[in-house]
């Protein structure tokens, strides 16, 4: 049982990481055994590189630490066993991990999030996980933006090119006609 020092502690924690936060996942963890969980744990922490956390805390501490913050907007959810997921980065990341969790393991079940002040329900979660990341949209319009440079180095380069087979055409003929 945590002191009164030690909740206030808890709250302040949580009050920073909510300010931090992108998107804050709910989840209910019932019926995962510690194996399952550790094994969540550890696949949050590797896919989002230290951007990504996930935490089980108490209802009462949760809702003290919303209070006055934009993740207020889901505390009906801090309700009953409650895991917490935090994205400081990408959200899709963390919503792709988390919806993939669901889909392998009945009993861990999604509740609801706030992505930037707006609440999410499951199926909005869900729609969110189908979204590119943060990584393949960059790669996408790295693809993008060099694909106009290699298209105009593709046209000042095809007069020459052309010339160069003109040239070559030329001189097969002057050697077919000079060695006959």
């Amino acid at each position: 049982m945590l002191n009164r020092a030690q909740k206030e502690e808890v709250v302040a924690d949580l009050k920073d990481k909510f300010g931090r936060a992108k998107m804050v996942c709910v989840a209910d963890y019932r019926g995962l055994d510690v194996d399952q969980v550790n094994a969540l744990r550890s696949k949050i922490r590797g896919e989002g590189q230290g951007d990504f956390e996930y935490a089980v805390v108490k209802n009462t501490l949760l809702r003290r630490a919303a209070e006055g913050l934009e993740v207020d907007v889901i505390r009906d959810h801090f309700k009953g066993p409650t895991a917490i997921a935090v994205s400081y980065g990408d959200p899709v990341g963390l919503a792709k991990v988390l919806v993939d969790y669901e889909k392998e393991n009945e009993a861990f079940e999604l509740r609801g999030a706030c992505l930037d002040g707006k609440a999410m329900d499951k199926a909005e979660l869900a729609t969110l996980a189908t979204l590119p990341s943060l990584d393949e949209l960059r790669g996408k319009l790295v693809g993008l933006l060099q694909a106009p440079a290699q298209k105009i180095a593709a046209v000042l380069a095809a007069p020459g090119t052309q010339v160069a087979r003109v040239v070559d055409a030329r001189r097969a003929q002057l050697e077919e006609s000079g060695g006959a």
